[in-house]
């Protein structure tokens, strides 16, 4: 029982510490649900779903292919989510108009491209679990997911959150008339 709750808590700590920008996403999605109604509040949550699920599902498919890795090897994969920043960087465009998410595959995207640490981190931890541990693992990420999307859509309701989007682009800390919690 107490191995259980450990591990229980180790995945909390594991999808906290590398879902904690997913709050800020969220909570932006959520916002720009209550706004202009798209995406849905149910298209945020079924693609933030798929996003982690695809996340976690690449994670354990490479981490079984390295069980077949020598151990030094796979210290170098720190150097992926490293070399696609970069790469980002290199390839950048600021000319390019923003993408609008409308729907639960463009959550599910947004998820996944800001999921680099999450396969950074995932990886070496599933390397490391056996089939029930992971099993524990990934029904706490289903949990949490739950939390995170509450949270996020708590946040998008906020009236101080909600009011950014009704601020003045020029004065964002000004009082918005439309937004008396200011």
């Amino acid at each position: 029982m107490i191995d259980l709750l450990s591990t229980a808590a180790g995945a909390a700590v594991v999808f906290a510490a590398t879902d904690i920008d997913d709050i800020v996403i969220l909570t932006l999605f959520f916002v720009a649900a209550r706004t202009t109604g798209r995406p849905r509040p149910w298209q945020i949550v079924a693609g933030q779903y798929v996003g982690i699920g695809a996340l976690a599902l690449a994670s354990a498919v490479v981490a079984a292919g390295l069980l077949v890795v020598p151990d030094p090897w796979t210290g170098l994969l720190g150097l992926l989510p490293i070399a696609l920043g970069v790469r980002a960087l290199r390839h950048s465009d600021e000319d390019e108009t923003p993408t609008v998410v409308t729907g639960a595959l463009g959550v599910a995207g947004v998820t996944i491209a800001n999921g680099a640490d999450n396969v950074a981190v995932y990886v070496p931890v599933f390397r490391a679990l056996g089939a029930a541990d992971s099993a524990v693992f990934l029904l706490i990420f289903v949990l949490l997911i739950a939390l995170w999307c509450a949270a996020g859509a708590w946040l998008g309701g906020h009236p101080r959150v909600s009011g950014w989007s009704n601020a003045p682009a020029t004065g964002w800390c000004r009082r918005s008339s439309s937004a008396s919690a200011w």
